[in-house]
């Protein structure tokens, strides 16, 4: 196996063995996608509990974890250049704990949403900083097969979660789904701390400083790539913040498909996954850029024509032309995550780090807004996702072109 001169010793390598490793790795970052996807099928049943009037307004359960992340990315990179990779992830774990511990107890929705802004805050630790652990210990095609294997098991939970959801409301109260992510949480801290050593060592950390965040903002800002595509990427990531919030509504209430609402999420998830997978070789051959070219004219041009056909029949297509459309869709959106983040880093390679998470929670912070525009506008068809699709797809397009003058000049 290939590691980093930059590595650490041998003694401290971890001593638990490649599968578990990968494991650990994928678990702390799957926790990410386990808190948004498996509260899905839960959402009308928190509404009625908690005394929510308009059915959009519970879609906010899914908006504020995300902006929870976005806020949580900018500290935790630095942080735990500071003070070390263990620390910062606990802090995140315990953060998330106290998150759930919130939204278990509360009884009204105000509360709910305060526990999902921190369970946000909380989850970005585990899903930043993990990165950043893997890269101190691989380097090279080591870190490929690590973190292809780590986001292959990523790439499941979408998959897997709403089902997880929907079994525990079959059995259990919704609050359980919440007792389950404490549980999870608290397994993952004590299977961290006791089989996963420290990865950045006292003489190779850094000062916390603020000014370092604001210096690396204002060059990803004045950089017309990564500004750019750091604004593709918060569209796309709108648009699909968008499902998000309005699928378990168009799914199990428009189209009526009650508890096999999760097998369609799954069929979806599973769409957006090969299409990751697929990147990966695809991007040797033809490169980001093309790639992106095409997934947004595909995207685009799918969305204008399907939301001409979802028109003229009255927003309400039926379930296997509205599932072949979002198929296809989520084959685009999985090559654009794929590779509108790493373009938009391309320039920002002597400051790796900070950058990817100023990054991250730009397009987060972007795509937060967009999302909820496009959920709280739902109408009981699928006129608003789709035209939110169609709409952020044009400008993307505009956005790269726009991005990519400076490369063509």
């Amino acid at each position: 196996m290939i590691h980093s001169s930059s590595a650490p010793s041998a003694e401290s390598r971890p001593p638990l063995s490649f599968g578990e490793f990968v494991a650990l790795m994928a678990l702390l970052i799957a926790l990410v996608a386990l808190s948004i996807d498996a509260m899905l099928p839960a959402l009308p049943e928190i509404g009625r509990d908690l005394g929510v009037v308009r059915e959009n307004d519970r879609q906010l359960i899914i908006t504020l974890i995300f902006l929870g992340m976005a806020v949580g990315q900018i500290f935790y990179g630095p942080l735990s250049d500071s003070i070390g990779r263990k620390p910062a992830i606990y802090a995140g774990l315990v953060i998330f704990v106290l998150g759930s511990l919130i939204c278990t107890f509360a009884q009204t929705f105000s509360i709910m949403l305060l526990g999902r802004l921190v369970q946000g805050l909380g989850v970005a630790g585990s899903r930043s900083v993990t990165v950043a652990l893997i890269r101190d210990q691989y380097a090279g095609r080591s870190m490929a097969r690590v973190m292809s294997f780590v986001m292959g098991i990523f790439i499941l939970v979408p998959v897997i979660a709403p089902s997880v959801g929907q079994g525990i409301i079959l059995f259990a109260h919704w609050r359980a789904i919440f007792v389950l992510f404490l549980l999870l949480a608290v397994i993952m801290f004590i299977w961290f701390a006791i089989r996963q050593p420290e990865t950045l060592q006292p003489e190779q950390r850094l000062p916390f400083s603020i000014a370092r965040i604001t210096s690396a903002l204002r060059e990803i800002c004045t950089n017309r790539i990564s500004l750019g595509y750091t604004i593709m990427a918060g569209l796309i990531s709108g648009a699909f913040l968008g499902f998000l919030s309005s699928a378990q509504q168009i799914f199990q209430e428009q189209y009526g498909l009650g508890v096999q609402f999760p097998l369609y999420f799954a069929i979806l998830a599973l769409s957006s996954g090969l299409a990751s997978f697929m990147n990966a070789q695809l991007v040797m051959r033809f490169g980001m850029r093309l790639l992106s070219r095409w997934s947004l004219f595909g995207l685009s041009g799918l969305s204008l024509l399907f939301l001409g056909i979802a028109g003229s029949q009255g927003g309400s297509p039926t379930l296997w032309l509205t599932i072949g459309y979002f198929m296809l869709t989520f084959f685009a959106v999985g090559i654009l995550f794929g590779n509108l983040n790493a373009l938009a880093m391309e320039p920002l390679g002597h400051i790796a780090g900070i950058g990817a998470a100023l990054v991250g929670s730009l397009s987060t912070l972007l795509s937060i807004p967009l999302g909820a525009i496009i959920g709280q506008s739902y109408n009981g068809t699928v006129l608003p996702l789709v035209g939110g699709f169609a709409l952020f797809g044009v400008l993307s397009i505009v956005t790269m072109r726009w991005a990519e003058q400076t490369r063509d000049a």
